[in-house]
């Protein structure tokens, strides 16, 4: 194990065990952007498995003047800024620790703006290869579980984690040949829906907000699959790109549901079902859990192969962190 794993495995061993000792009913997922969307797949695991602790999703601008009563000496705040420095969750720690909720941040930069402002800090890596934070996610909100109320998961959770790299470096070979075939049919399209629901929503979100709005300037929207008979549908014509995640969770009915429906009077649909994956490796009671992390990996290529054929790198910005905003 590298010196760098086990500063990270002490960091989240760090705040388990403040868990333990601390009275804990709700918990508040707070950030922006891709560091909110790795969120949607924890608070799903609380809403599933929790009968004790509430939880509740924020933009950290939006918790802050929003206000919430609940938020107590008795709140979790988890936060997560990837290089620490986004101006409104480093104020909504703050904001945190006023009302005496406890704050637990990720970020990539242990002297980062955010890390200073909270009581605890998990340093993590991001990058093409490697993504930590959702993982470390699921072994807190699991670890959570596992002390306040004998979650039996949690030992599922760590282990299926363990395994996770050889079966993400397998899934993204063998889709490769489709993530090209993607990029070359759809590098010249201007707007591209994606859709999910349950855990797979915050992949869904994340994909359509950061990778192809913010990093390709295509129009985009995340579909949320049990919305989309309630309005989003009748933009549908054969025409119309949706890439469509199919997960492992109990909401895969809503998925497969909006599938055939947009299959059907559709011609432009990309479909990446979880069933795909080879997930022997993880314990079957948390395979709806870890699916997204896989979802997401894959679907990653999907942006880079894309972005290869547009001739429109990743990392390319017309106003992010340039202009004044």
């Amino acid at each position: 194990m590298k010196k760098e794993d086990k500063k990270l495995l002490a960091d989240v061993k760090n705040a388990l065990e403040v868990f333990k000792k601390r009275e804990i009913d709700r918990v508040y997922f707070v950030a922006c952007g891709g560091s909110s969307s790795l969120m949607y797949a924890s608070k799903y695991v609380l809403d599933r498995e929790s009968a004790t602790i509430d939880s509740d999703l924020y933009s950290p601008n939006e918790f802050i003047h929003r206000n919430p009563r609940k938020l107590n000496e008795k709140s979790l705040v988890i936060l997560c800024s990837h290089y620490g420095k986004t101006p409104e969750t480093v104020e909504a720690a703050r904001f945190a620790r006023e009302k005496g909720g406890l704050t637990v941040s990720l970020t990539f930069d242990a002297d980062a703006p955010l890390a200073q402002e909270s009581e605890y800090v998990i340093v993590y890596e991001d990058g093409k290869e490697v993504n930590e934070s959702p993982a470390i996610m699921l072994e807190l909100v699991f670890g959570l579980l596992a002390a306040k109320e004998g979650n039996e998961r949690f030992n599922d959770v760590v282990s299926s984690l363990e395994n996770l790299g050889p079966i993400l470096e397998k899934e993204k070979a063998k889709f490769l040949s489709r993530a090209k075939a993607f990029a070359e049919s759809y590098k010249d399209d201007k707007v591209i829906y994606t859709m999910g629901s349950g855990a797979n929503y915050g992949i869904a979100y994340w994909f359509a907000i950061c990778l192809l709005m913010e990093m390709q300037w295509i129009h985009s929207h995340a579909l949320h699959a049990g919305e989309y008979f309630h309005g989003p549908f009748e933009v549908l014509d054969k025409d119309v790109p949706v890439i469509q995640l199919l997960g492992l969770d109990e909401t895969r009915p809503l998925e497969e549901r909006s599938l055939e429906f947009t299959q059907r009077y559709g011609e432009r649909v990309v479909v990446l079902d979880a069933k795909e994956f080879d997930l022997t490796a993880v314990a079957d009671s948390v395979k709806g859990y870890i699916a997204p992390l896989v979802l997401q990996t894959v679907l990653r290529q999907y942006a880079e192969e894309l972005a290869e054929a547009r001739n429109h790198p990743l990392s390319t910005r017309r106003y992010m962190w340039k202009v004044p905003y």
